[in-house]
C-alpha cells in the first residue's frame, strides 16, 4: 500500500518526495491539470483546418494604430504626430518608419485597419479581443478571472482538437506530449489581479493554460513543473509508473463502481508530461543558438516569441504571449501610453515589437511552419486620434488595427480602411467576434459549435463570422 507522510521532505516507496508529487500537481495551472480532470477528451471537428497552431502576441495596453499600421501623414499635426509612413516589401502598403523589420516581411502579413468594438475599459476590452465576446459582468480596473467567463481559444482548441505531433530535434515528426496551450511569460495583471479572458472559463481548470510565469530572457528563467530535471532517469520513471498502478488499485478499492483503468490514463498523462524529455526540451530556451536569440532580441518579449516558436514546433496548439506591463513596476505603462507617447513608442515599444514579430514570421517561414501557424499581433484597442495634454494618446476602441500572418492567411493584403484621422472605419468594419471566428475556422473548428455554461445553458462558441476573404 502507498504510505503518505505529510512532511515536505518525506519520501514515498519509490523515493519520490512530497515536493515531487506536488510538482505533478502543479499541472493544475496547465492544460493538463489534476489527473481527475484529465478525463475530458479532445474531439476533432471534422472541418478542414488550414492552421495547425496559433501564436497570439498580445500588446497589453492598446497599441496606437496611428503610429504603427495606419499612419495619416496628411492629417493635422496634432493627429499625425512625427512618425512617418515608409514603404514595405509590398507596393502600396506603408507602415511606420520605426518598424523596418516588419516592413521587410509584409509580403507574408495582412493588416486589418477596421477593427472596432464598444469598450474603452482595459479588462472588458481585453476580454472581448481575447475571447470574442463582450463581458456580461461588471469590469472595474481591479477585476479577476471567473469560471463564469467564456473560454479562451486556447482552451477551446485543447478540448475540441486532438493532440498534435511535434518535430523532434532530428527533424522527424513524433507524437507530442505537450500542454494543450501555454501562456508566456505571465498573465496580464498591471494593477494586481490577473484580468479576465486568460483561462478556460466555464470549460474548467482541465483546460487552463500551462503558465510559465518566468522571464525567458532572464538567467533565472525556469519553466516550472516542466523544467528539465537532471535527476530523472528511466529507472526512476518506471518505479513511478509502478506507484501509479498502486494508486489506481487503491482508488478502485475505495470506489468499487469505478471501471478498471478508469483513472490510469489521466494519471499517466500527468506523469508523462512532467517527465517528458520532449516537453523539457521545448521549454529549454537556452538550447537555442546565441545567433537565434539575438535575432528575436534579448528582451522579454523577443525571447517569449522565440519560446512560442519552440512550443508550436514541439506540438502545442496555441501559445499566448503577453507584453508585460505593471503600472509603477516592471514594464511600466506598456502600450498604455497616456503620456510621452511618441518617445515611449520610439524607444521602448516599437523596437522590440518590430524585431520579435518579424523574426517570428521569418523563422517560421524558414522552418516551413508559417503556412500551418497563425500569428495574431494585437492589443485590446487603439489610441485616440488626437494627443492629450501630456503628449499621450488615450483609449480608442472605435477604430484600430492588428496584423495576421501565416495559418493560411494571404500575405500582402490590407482589410478595411479608416477615415482621414483614423477615428472610424470607412470600409469592412471587423468585430472581435469575427476575429475569433476566423481563428476557429482556420483551426478547423466550427465557430457556431454549441457549448454549455455552468448553468448548462447552450451558447454558440462565438457569435461572429470568419473573415474567409482573407484566406478562402
Amino acid at each position: 500500500m502507498l504510505t503518505v507522510n505529510a512532511r515536505e521532505g518525506s519520501r514515498h516507496c519509490d523515493g519520490m518526495t512530497r515536493r515531487e508529487w506536488l510538482r505533478i500537481g502543479a499541472l493544475g495551472v496547465g492544460a493538463l491539470t489534476l489527473p481527475g480532470l484529465l478525463a475530458t477528451e479532445a474531439q476533432a471537428s471534422g472541418r478542414r483546418a488550414r492552421a495547425r497552431s496559433v501564436i497570439i502576441l498580445f500588446l497589453s495596453g492598446g497599441p496606437s494604430h496611428l503610429d504603427m499600421w495606419d499612419l495619416k501623414p496628411n492629417a493635422p499635426e496634432e493627429i499625425r504626430g512625427t512618425f512617418r509612413p515608409a514603404p514595405s516589401r509590398v507596393p502600396g502598403i506603408q507602415i511606420c518608419e520605426h518598424m523596418p523589420m516588419t516592413s521587410a516581411v509584409m509580403d507574408k502579413c495582412a493588416i486589418i485597419r477596421s477593427m472596432q468594438h464598444a469598450s474603452g475599459n482595459h479588462p472588458a476590452a481585453g476580454y472581448w479581443m481575447m475571447i470574442g465576446s463582450p463581458m456580461t459582468r461588471p469590469a472595474p480596473q481591479i477585476v479577476t478571472m471567473s469560471r463564469e467567463d467564456r473560454p479562451h481559444p486556447g482552451a477551446v482548441a485543447a478540448q475540441l482538437l486532438p493532440p498534435l505531433a511535434g518535430r523532434a530535434s532530428d527533424g522527424r515528426t513524433r507524437p507530442a506530449n505537450m500542454p494543450g496551450w501555454v501562456m508566456v511569460p505571465e498573465a496580464i495583471s498591471p494593477v494586481g489581479p490577473e484580468r479576465p479572458g486568460q483561462h478556460a472559463g466555464f470549460f474548467g481548470a482541465a483546460f487552463d493554460p500551462y503558465r510559465v510565469n518566468s522571464d525567458p530572457n532572464s538567467d533565472n528563467y525556469s519553466a516550472g513543473a516542466l523544467a528539465p530535471n537532471p535527476d530523472a532517469d528511466a529507472n526512476r520513471i518506471d518505479v513511478r509508473r509502478a506507484l501509479l498502478r498502486e494508486v489506481n488499485q487503491a482508488a478502485r478499492h475505495l470506489d468499487a463502481t469505478a471501471p478498471a483503468q478508469a483513472l490510469d490514463p489521466y494519471y499517466a498523462r500527468a506523469f508523462d508530461l512532467v517527465s517528458s524529455p520532449v516537453a523539457q526540451r521545448a521549454f529549454d530556451i537556452n538550447a537555442e543558438p546565441a545567433a537565434m536569440r539575438e535575432r528575436y532580441g534579448r528582451h522579454i518579449f523577443g525571447q517569449s516569441a522565440l519560446l512560442a516558436r519552440r512550443l508550436v514546433e514541439a506540438g502545442v496548439r496555441l501559445v499566448h504571449v503577453n507584453w508585460v506591463r505593471h503600472d509603477n513596476g516592471f514594464g511600466g505603462q506598456g502600450y498604455d501610453s497616456h503620456r510621452d507617447h511618441l518617445t515611449w513608442a520610439r524607444t521602448e515599444l516599437l523596437p522590440p515589437t518590430d524585431r520579435a514579430f518579424a523574426a517570428l514570421v521569418s523563422d517560421l517561414a524558414d522552418r516551413r511552419l508559417l503556412d500551418s501557424t497563425l500569428i495574431v499581433l494585437m492589443g485590446e484597442f487603439g489610441r485616440t486620434p488626437r494627443f492629450n495634454v501630456n503628449g499621450g494618446r488615450d483609449h480608442w476602441p472605435n477604430c484600430f488595427s492588428l496584423m495576421l500572418a501565416g495559418g493560411g492567411i494571404r500575405g500582402g493584403q490590407v482589410v478595411g480602411a479608416s477615415d482621414r484621422i483614423g477615428g472610424l472605419p470607412t470600409t469592412n468594419p471587423v468585430r472581435p467576434q469575427d476575429l475569433t471566428a476566423t481563428i476557429y475556422d482556420l483551426l478547423g473548428i466550427d465557430p457556431h459549435t454549441t457549448v454549455y455554461d455552468l448553468q448548462r445553458r447552450p451558447l454558440p462558441l462565438v457569435e461572429g463570422e470568419p473573415l474567409r476573404g482573407m484566406y478562402a
